[in-house]
């Protein structure tokens, strides 16, 4: 029997400052298998039909969508989490994504905090979808030393430490961290549903490079995924905002779905 396909898809988050219409058709260009929508300040990443009209001209499905969990999106559909949480759901069964990444609760966040496992489960349980809760880093505190770095997260940057059904891990943020990308991938276990592939330096910011240039180890993470027979996706999430040009934008993404193909053996 053969080993089922990986599907490769592009994040809209890959475009920016572009909006999210220019992702479906730089995925259907490139020959990407779909699309994670980043749902941000891009007003057609916040509209269900639009983003359904994007799929349906150019062809191009809707894996995922990624909750708006950012600083910058905390006014984005409501500024409760919870409700931005329960409307990603939403998004995802009415665009047939199978997959919804969220962040885990901000410190200050404290009653969303305290339920935010049950309310995962929950949501989960009654949908369908699978909230893959994403690994993060620490970051410097405004005024503090150089060195100095603190999470902004509860409990903490690693989501096994509380424990999930399913995870999605993102190589730029173990960059970010310092933390052992392969490490983490055999912590998350079988609850490993989705991956964000970008590459880092180990610099403490979320830098999101091309894969193949950083140090991260994202070759060996890929083929780490057919060997165990993962059954998720692996999602472009790479920066490209300070492409000069259209070309030079579509030249980065091209390398990074040929790097991704090649070590997954596609």
């Amino acid at each position: 029997m053969a080993t089922p396909t990986i599907p490769v898809a592009l994040s809209t988050a890959s475009v920016w400052p572009l909006r999210a219409k220019r992702a479906f058709e730089l995925a259907a260009d490139l020959g990407f298998d779909g699309v994670e929508v980043m749902v941000w300040v891009d007003a057609d990443s916040q509209n269900v039909e639009a983003l359904r009209k994007h799929s349906l001209e150019t062809g191009v499905p809707v894996l995922s969508v990624h909750s708006p969990s950012l600083l910058i999106t905390q006014r984005v559909w409501s500024p409760d989490p919870e409700v931005r949480l329960r409307r990603s759901v939403e998004a995802a069964l009415e665009l047939e994504a199978s997959t919804v990444v969220v962040h885990p609760p901000f410190r200050w966040q404290r009653r969303y905090g305290d339920a935010f496992a049950d309310l995962v489960a929950e949501l989960e349980q009654r949908s369908g979808v699978a909230i893959a809760v994403e690994n993060m880093f620490k970051v410097r505190p405004p005024g503090g030393r150089r060195n100095a770095r603190v999470s902004a997260f509860r409990p903490s940057i690693d989501p096994t430490d509380v424990g999930y059904a399913h995870y999605t891990l993102d190589l730029s943020h173990t960059a970010a961290a310092g933390m052992d990308a392969l490490a983490l991938a055999d912590r998350m276990g079988d609850g490993l549903a989705h991956v964000h592939l970008a590459d880092g330096t180990g610099l403490p910011k979320d830098q999101h490079l091309v894969p193949g240039r950083g140090d991260q180890p994202c070759a060996e993470l890929l083929e780490r995924l057919v060997q165990r027979g993962y059954d998720g996706a692996v999602v472009l999430e790479i920066n490209t905002r300070a492409a000069k040009y259209p070309a030079n934008r579509v030249a980065d993404l091209a390398e990074a779905l040929l790097f991704t193909r090649l070590h997954l053996g596609q």
